[in-house]
């Protein structure tokens, strides 16, 4: 029997309704395997967003990126400094003095990244029902990814990333701006298909 990668689900939005597209064959596994060994994000431009835990929003940006991370247990500081690199280098918006699209980088334009950690990236469907199992442990996965975001700060301007509150449910709101959303695994890296710079 053939095991299919669910879609990651995203908490209920009442601003975005979000199409992925991804290949069947990267999901397509024989029983019992999954080959993504590789720390995912799903990085969105947006316009704003923020995150509600227990009825109080406790980050909210402008205009920047929203970044599900989504950590694997086989997951290295080298994917942490991959993921910060690439997200933060990624054009992803609108050079306004030439009106070059695809020119600048959130950095550039001083925008802010708000990081939400998200296991769920990694869930797989057995029969009906998602399993997570080579998503990162949580007791290792805190850490971890507490240090994520102090590496996004340190890369970047500490007032300019924000994050969710890891293990908490949370309802994420965002105004998707485009739509423009990317996935990036830091497989690519392993792979040796990290053909750009930075």
């Amino acid at each position: 029997m053939t095991t299919l990668m669910s879609y990651f689900q995203l908490p209920k939005l009442t601003h975005l309704y979000l199409q992925t597209t991804t290949s069947p064959h990267t999901h397509l596994r024989r029983p019992g395997s999954f080959q993504i060994k590789a720390m995912r994000a799903v990085v969105q431009r947006v316009a704003s967003a923020s995150v509600e835990v227990e009825g109080r929003v406790v980050s909210r940006i402008g205009p920047g990126l929203l970044v599900l991370v989504g950590l694997h247990e086989s997951d290295t500081e080298s994917d942490a400094d991959y993921m910060c690199r690439k997200v933060l280098n990624m054009r992803l918006f609108t050079n306004e003095a030439t009106s070059k699209p695809w020119d600048q980088n959130v950095m550039q334009k001083s925008y802010e990244v708000l990081l939400v950690s998200q296991f769920t990236l990694y869930g797989v469907l057995k029969g009906n029902k998602p399993d997570f199992h080579v998503a990162m442990a949580p007791q290792k996965a805190r850490p971890f990814y507490e240090s994520i975001v102090e590496r996004f700060k340190k890369s970047y301007r500490e007032d300019a990333v924000k994050d969710g509150v890891f293990g908490a449910m949370m309802q994420v709101s965002l105004v998707n701006d485009g739509p423009v959303t990317m996935q990036l695994d830091s497989q690519s890296r392993k792979n040796g298909n990290d053909a750009t710079a930075p």
